[in-house]
């Protein structure tokens, strides 16, 4: 069984969602971005959650859009293709 992309904790009023794919310093790809609106709408539903804190595993936070993924939809610019 594979890690999940988003490890949820909730502590109180306090959510803390972590983007958990630090080999590919936690890029948003579509599906890191399916696990976190889900992990959000989860804590949303909590009516005790009163704060999200979003952090990242590994030493970088989010490298940005997932740009393989990208260019194999056409979806990339043509400077970020080089």
């Amino acid at each position: 069984m594979s890690e999940p992309l988003v490890i949820a904790a909730v502590d109180g009023a306090v959510a803390r969602l972590t983007l958990n794919d630090p080999g590919r310093a936690n890029v948003l790809s579509r599906a890191m971005m399916r696990a976190l609106s889900a992990a959000i709408a989860d804590a949303e539903a909590d009516a005790a959650v009163r704060v999200i804190v979003l952090s990242a595993a590994g030493k970088l936070f989010c490298a940005g859009h997932d740009l393989a993924e990208l260019r194999s939809t056409g979806r990339c610019s043509k400077s970020a293709r080089r």
